[in-house]
C-alpha cells in the first residue's frame, strides 16, 4: 500500500530572468518584466510529497518532522530571503526560473529520502503560477 504524504513550506526570494550572452532587447522580448536588472521578488509556496509503504512499525512512510526539518535545513535555508542570481551558487549559471528552481530543490532532497521512495516537488512563484517536478 503506498501513501504519499505532504508538507507545504515557504520562502521569499528575489531573482532576475535573463541570459547573459543576450542582447538587452532579447531578454526583455524573451523574459519581460522578469528581465528588469535590478531583480523582483516572489513569495514562493512549495509542497514537498514522498511517497512509498507505509512502516508497519511506526505506521510512517516518512516521519513527518523529518521532512519539516529537511526543507528547513536544504531549501529554506539556502534560499529564504536570498537573491537567487547572486547568493546561491546553483545559479551562478543556471537561469533561476521556476522550473529550474524545482529542480535544484529536488537535487537538494533527493538525496536524504530513501531511494525506494518517490519524491515530489511542486513550486508555486504566484498563486496561480506553479510547477511540479519528481524526477
Amino acid at each position: 500500500m503506498r501513501v504519499k504524504i505532504s508538507r507545504k513550506a515557504h520562502f521569499n526570494a528575489a531573482h532576475r530572468l535573463y541570459r547573459p550572452d543576450w542582447s538587452f532587447e532579447k531578454n526583455d522580448v524573451v523574459f519581460g518584466k522578469c528581465n528588469n536588472p535590478k531583480f523582483h521578488g516572489h513569495n514562493y509556496d512549495l509542497i514537498v510529497s514522498v511517497t512509498g509503504e507505509i512502516d508497519p512499525e511506526t505506521g510512517y512512510v516518512m516521519d513527518m518532522k523529518l521532512l519539516k526539518d529537511l526543507i528547513k535545513s536544504e531549501v529554506e535555508d539556502a534560499l529564504d530571503h536570498k537573491n537567487l542570481n547572486l547568493d546561491v551558487p546553483e545559479f551562478k549559471n543556471l537561469n533561476p526560473t521556476a522550473e529550474n528552481i524545482a529542480v535544484i530543490i529536488w537535487k537538494k532532497l533527493r538525496p536524504h529520502i530513501v531511494e525506494e521512495n518517490k519524491l515530489e516537488v511542486v513550486l508555486y512563484e504566484t498563486p496561480r503560477n506553479f510547477v511540479t517536478y519528481s524526477g
